[in-house]
């Protein structure tokens, strides 16, 4: 049965006619999918069609199960490569929009760390009082529904999903359909090596090193620059990515590790001004998930250590906002952390926010919907423009996770240690037969972690660099328009570089015997609005399309009239390595709304408008041609 919320959700917002209408059934499970060209039906799903996307959102569910299985997919774009890649987020409130906006930051992300993946995200309605059982249920049954879309999404753990659920995933859908899969698949588990905090902390490294360059930014004049090791750190968020970062920080460079002033979770916030003991904390997080309420009731009120008089603690954990230190980690899964109107509800308003001099966002941030942007330009005109403080955004230094993950598929699974078919679905018999490879999936995972994190130092360095250069050539500039820049220019040259065999589709053919009923029969059999006329030898001689054949009809032709009375000789034919912009520019130029692509004289696949509006980023090409 389908999710209570998702289908109270789904009926306020779809008509009924939709649902009729475009209900897809697989056995017990059902999809409806819209793509780029359904605009108005994503809008009422609240999500607006723009130059980048989204490819495909799909709303699934279950309609047999006993416990609630259903939520929602997003593939925003693939333009950087297929499949896309992006986690599962399993929470009570999820819609198609927060899955949207989940995935354009992928798009971007996947795209700053210059991967050969696209940009999707899925998010599970998690029904209320889930049980353990029913827990692994709802996961199963959504890697099942996933696997309509194994060839356009991988998906990786996100805020409620974790390792563990994906190698549940994997068991139903093979070992290169998800990522961040266990050791024991040799899988990069994002969770346990802290990908994303690998990231926050190189990223601060390489900060500090380009942050003279600010200094001729009038406002960053009087900026101070620390030491590495007097560097002292906020995390708003100490969970899957914040805890991380403590430790990374240490394990990076333990002689010039930073100070972790304050922390905070959902209970509350610690504040030292000489440091938190990090480790303490990071253990305590592994055992119990939260940590701030209990180190107090454990270590301050019960104690009397000198060292613990300069320890504050708050059962406010937003309050560690209005907190001081040279850099801010948002690692609170929550878009809104800072704002200029309370109105929006910030996490703190920036009239009560503490002095800084670098935020590193490792919490997902980024928002395509037009309201949110403008909300975020407004606070960063605020914060960075007129308080001096550099913002380094989300998608650019937080992409650690992806990068680990995305390992998995960059170096591939060997072919003996892909999972049998005739295993799948059985965990019963995966379990042996993983514990006979271990040794080989263990070699492979420490391989994939060695190449992630060469990888990674790479990209988010490089990304600092370019967010730094570009703010200093464009004071004017915000850092959320450098980071898109820097993305979205990574993503049109993706894109411009594709050619017409990337996105090309299957053009039907017809003999030049043949007569105008033939190739309307063919029209109306194939969904198409043109077909090409071949010879005996099968060389393109002309096309037929639904205007010529309504034209015909029109002058009263006769309908068994041979093809060459109404076909276009003099055609216009593109090759299958022209370049899609090539191909637009033909397109219009000609003003013709498709064309055969011919290699050697065959017809060997043909491309529209159409096509180029579902299989492209047309609107962003359309600037470039």
């Amino acid at each position: 049965m389908i999710p209570s919320r998702m289908h109270q959700f789904l009926h306020d917002t779809l008509p009924e006619s939709i649902w009729k209408n475009r209900l897809i059934k697989e056995g017990p499970s059902r999809f409806l999918e819209f793509g780029p060209l359904n605009v108005d039906r994503l809008q009422r799903l609240g999500i607006k069609v723009d130059r980048l996307g989204p490819r495909l959102v799909s709303c699934m569910w279950n309609e047999e199960s006993p416990v609630e299985i259903g939520g929602f997919l997003v593939v925003d774009n693939l333009a950087m490569g297929q499949p896309s890649m992006g986690g599962t987020r399993m929470l009570p409130d999820i819609t198609p929009d927060i899955i949207h906006n989940l995935a354009r930051g992928m798009t971007l992300k996947n795209a700053a760390a210059d991967l050969p993946f696209g940009g999707g995200k899925s998010g599970i309605v998690r029904p209320e009082n889930l049980s353990k059982e029913g827990r692994y249920e709802v996961i199963k049954g959504f890697g099942q529904l996933l696997k309509r879309y194994k060839d356009i999404y991988i998906p990786g753990p996100d805020v409620g999903t974790n390792d563990a659920d994906m190698k549940t995933f994997a068991i139903e859908n093979g070992l290169n359909n998800v990522v961040s899969k266990p050791a024991d698949m040799g899988g990069n588990r994002i969770d346990e090596l802290g990908g994303a905090a690998n990231g926050i902390v190189v990223a601060t490294k390489a900060l500090l090193e380009h942050l003279p360059k600010l200094k001729q930014l009038p406002q960053f004049k009087n900026m101070v620059i620390p030491n590495p090791s007097d560097l002292d750190i906020l995390i708003q968020g100490f969970g899957a990515v914040g805890a991380h970062v403590g430790r990374i920080f240490h394990d990076y460079d333990s002689e010039n590790c930073p100070i972790i002033k304050g922390i905070s979770d959902v209970d509350g916030y610690l504040l030292n001004s000489n440091g938190l003991p990090w480790k303490q904390l990071f253990d305590m997080w592994k055992e119990f998930g939260t940590v701030t309420q209990k180190y107090f009731h454990d270590q301050i009120m019960h104690e009397d250590h000198p060292e613990l008089k300069n320890m504050v603690f708050s059962n406010s954990p937003n309050n560690l906002l209005t907190e001081s230190a040279f850099c801010l980690v948002p690692a609170s899964p929550v878009f809104n952390y800072l704002d200029v109107d309370a109105a929006s509800s910030p996490s703190m308003t920036t009239d009560r926010m503490g002095k800084w001099q670098i935020i590193v966002e490792g919490a997902n941030t980024y928002s395509p919907n037009p309201a949110r942007k403008a909300e975020r330009r407004r606070m960063e005109r605020h914060v960075y423009r007129d308080k001096g403080v550099l913002i380094a955004t989300d998608y650019l230094v937080n992409s650690g996770g992806v990068i680990y993950a995305a390992h998995e598929r960059i170096i591939p699974t060997p072919n003996h240690l892909l999972i049998p078919k005739d295993l799948l679905g059985n965990p019963n018999a995966i379990e042996p037969w993983l514990e006979k490879n271990r040794s080989d999936f263990a070699n492979l995972a420490e391989i994939r972690r060695k190449a992630a994190v060469e990888k990674l130092e790479t990209v988010i360095r490089r990304n600092m660099g370019e967010l730094i250069d570009g703010l200093c050539k464009d004071a004017d500039s915000l850092p959320c328009e450098i980071a898109e820049r820097i993305s979205v220019q990574r993503i049109a040259s993706k894109e411009k570089s594709r050619t017409a065999r990337d996105i090309m589709e299957e053009a039907p053919t017809i003999g030049v015997d043949k007569s105008v009923t033939d190739a309307a029969q063919l029209i109306v059999d194939a969904h198409v609005t043109i077909v090409n006329v071949v010879s005996e030898k099968g060389k393109l001689i002309g096309i037929v399309t639904s205007w010529d054949i309504t034209r015909a009809m029109a002058s009263q032709l006769p309908m068994d009239s041979p093809l060459t009375k109404i076909m276009t000789a003099d055609v216009i034919t593109s090759s299958p390595d022209a370049t899609i912009i090539d191909c637009i520019r033909k397109l219009e130029n000609h003003e013709i709304s498709a064309m055969p692509i011919v290699e050697k004289d065959k017809v060997v696949g043909v491309i529209s408008g159409d096509i180029l509006a579902r299989r492209t980023l047309f609107r962003l090409l359309q600037t470039m041609t």
